[in-house]
């Protein structure tokens, strides 16, 4: 019997061209997936059109030993469900036997961080720079206020570029952030945060003052751009510029990487779980368990230096 798999192959990516209007590396991509499980199979005499699910099986299986990321394995996966599917729907194949496989499991890439010497040279670095003064005193303030503002309260980079300037007129260590779905949490902020936030605002306010400008803007750290706050890309571009004047590699840090530290830090000097997903503004404890890793190291910690056992075995060396 002839081996139309090829053929059927062709078919669906006319389909997925002329009723789908698929692009070009859309199409190329499913082509070079699917030419590479068809020549799997056919080493094992099998037809792909006529492939079963433990077929499919052991070729994910293949891509697996073979080193392929779980992203890949998922990548052709797709490729061969939106394939079969299109043979069951022209009667070419009675059943999808993509239906009962499961996509391959994709492992969750710890978070970039930094450590607490690094995070405490960047903050020193913008601490020195807006008390130097000079060219740019308003921006260089700016920074500083920024960075302590995301290190003392871990906020998403666009949930501190849109900060109200109302928080100015806020007494007391707490800041009201809205953030996800319009939600308000409650963070506490540190007391160099509220130091270098007032003395941003002063300068905030006498320069407008000497501009003469009849409006003030509403927001914290306002710009000419649309959204009439600082973009968080110019935030991030300027970040690595205090990063690489500070002797910290540009390429870990970020202000999500920030975020990050924020949380690894506290968790690694006792924080609740609970309590950093709060801070967070998590709404499911299931995102901020990508910080268990630094509980598991503290636990180890733990033990190894408070538990009687370790401290004896540790007297007998």
């Amino acid at each position: 019997m002839t081996d139309r798999s090829a053929a059927y192959v062709e078919s669906f990516l006319e389909m997925m061209s002329a009723e789908r209007g698929a692009a070009t590396n859309t199409l190329q991509s499913y082509e070079r997936d699917l030419e590479d499980a068809l020549s799997f199979l056919r080493t094992r005499g099998i037809r792909l059109a006529d492939a079963s699910a433990d077929d499919l099986r052991s070729y994910l299986s293949h891509l697996a030993g073979e080193g392929f990321k779980s992203s890949s394995q998922a990548r052709r996966l797709s490729a061969l469900r939106q394939f079969y599917k299109f043979l069951y729907a022209e009667g070419l194949r009675g059943d999808d036997p993509t239906g009962i496989l499961d996509a391959p499991k994709k492992g969750r890439a710890l978070p970039k961080t930094l450590s607490i010497d690094d995070v405490t040279r960047l903050i020193g670095q913008a601490e020195a720079e807006a008390a130097a003064g000079g060219e740019d005193t308003l921006a260089k303030l700016r920074m500083h206020a920024l960075i302590e503002l995301l290190y003392a309260t871990g906020m998403r980079v666009s949930e501190l570029v849109s900060l109200p300037a109302s928080v100015l007129s806020q007494n007391g260590r707490f800041l009201v952030i809205r953030g996800k779905g319009n939600k308000e949490r409650l963070v506490p902020l540190s007391q160099a945060a509220i130091s270098a936030m007032r003395a941003y605002g002063d300068a905030l306010r006498s320069a407008n003052a000497e501009a003469d400008r009849p409006e003030e803007s509403p927001w914290l750290f306002p710009s000419h751009g649309k959204a009439g706050y600082l973009p968080r890309q110019v935030f991030a571009r300027d970040l690595k510029g205090l990063a690489a004047r500070g002797g910290i590699r540009v390429a870990t840090i970020s202000p999500h990487v920030l975020r990050h530290a924020f949380a690894s830090h506290l968790l690694a000097n006792g924080a609740d779980l609970r309590a950093v997903q709060e801070l967070l503004g998590h709404s499911d404890i299931s995102t901020t368990q990508i910080y268990t890793h630094v509980l598991e190291e503290r636990l180890h910690d733990l033990v190894q230096n408070h538990h009687p056992l370790a401290k004896q075995a540790k007297k007998q060396d």
